[in-house]
């Protein structure tokens, strides 16, 4: 059953053979209602630990008003059903996927934060800290900085952290096909 789309505009949309891929149940109201009061929970915690203003997480979230956010706030702190859009859902992900990153590529929290804050040279920051990137009120700014750092935990555009600076690279030698 497809949630959200008429058959019309499901046909515009929705390439042939989709639903053999994606199961577009998981968009469903049910579905985001549960998962939406603990992912904003969680996305506050973070907030609060990269230490973002209102103003700021508000943009991460979409710019919804001040009203919406604190009803949206209050509701998920005091375990109260929610549900929010997909756009929003969406954007609390990437959140997560950048968090995690940090977490994988430095050794400590505040060291994640400081570079999350920091000015980068990268290209795609010019300069500017990864967060004014996270917190310009688009999709595309948070999906850039969490592709970024998945790159980064890859290998490509950051050097290692101490954690892996010991690492010895593999050999041909060392690789057995059975």
């Amino acid at each position: 059953m497809q949630v959200g789309f008429g058959e019309r505009a499901r046909a515009a949309f929705v390439p042939a053979g989709a639903d053999d891929v994606i199961d577009f149940g998981r968009f469903s109201a049910t579905n985001r209602r549960r998962l939406s009061g603990p992912a904003l929970r969680t996305f506050l915690t973070i907030a609060e630990r990269w230490g973002l203003n209102e103003e700021q997480r508000r943009l991460v979230l979409g710019y919804p008003s001040r009203s919406t956010y604190h009803n949206w706030a209050k509701l998920a702190r005091e375990g109260q059903p929610i549900t929010l859009d997909l756009d929003a859902l969406l954007r609390i992900s990437a959140v997560f996927g950048i968090h995690q990153a940090l977490g994988v590529l430095f050794a400590d929290e505040p060291e994640g934060v400081r570079w999350l804050r920091g000015p980068h040279m990268a290209p795609l920051f010019g300069g500017q800290p990864p967060l004014a990137l996270v917190t310009s009120g688009t999709q595309d700014g948070l999906m850039a900085v969490r592709r970024f750092l998945d790159a980064a935990r890859g290998g490509q555009y950051m050097p290692p952290n101490a954690l892996d600076a010991a690492f010895t690279p593999y050999e041909d030698s060392d690789i057995v096909i059975r």
